[in-house]
């Protein structure tokens, strides 16, 4: 799906009306919102305290493939977690940035990531940071 920032994907998740103290957005959502790819599937977010009681209240609580409590929403279009693969996520949340109304974590903490991981995607979205 191409990702802009005033885009469908991000329209959806304004609708949401997710307290945005409450959540970051994270994985590659940030780099589409610079512009730095153009394209993804899904927004993951991370989400504590009212914001994901307010998933939880959308759609039923279940368990990511990687062990993090899920709420998958608009056909798994928008993926909150309870929690990211160990990570402090008060900290990625309390980081974010506002861009356009949203909040996306740091390119810093995603540049992070995406080398922790390793994966041939997250490589190219690595070098695409730096």
């Amino acid at each position: 799906m191409r990702v802009e920032p005033g885009g469908e994907l991000f329209d959806k998740l304004r609708e949401l009306e997710l307290p945005i103290e409450d959540y970051a957005i994270f994985g590659s959502g940030p780099l589409a919102m610079r512009g730095l790819i153009q394209e993804i599937h899904d927004l993951d977010l991370v989400a504590r305290g009212a914001a994901w009681e307010r998933a939880r209240k959308l759609a039923p609580v279940c368990t990511a493939p990687e062990g993090d409590p899920v709420v998958w929403l608009e056909g798994g279009a928008i993926e909150v977690f309870g929690g990211w693969l160990g990570w402090d996520i008060d900290a990625l949340i309390d980081d974010a940035e506002i861009i356009d109304g949203l909040p996306f974590a740091s390119l810093e903490d995603v540049l992070a990531f995406k080398h922790s991981c390793g994966r041939p995607k997250d490589l190219i979205h690595a070098r695409l940071i730096m």
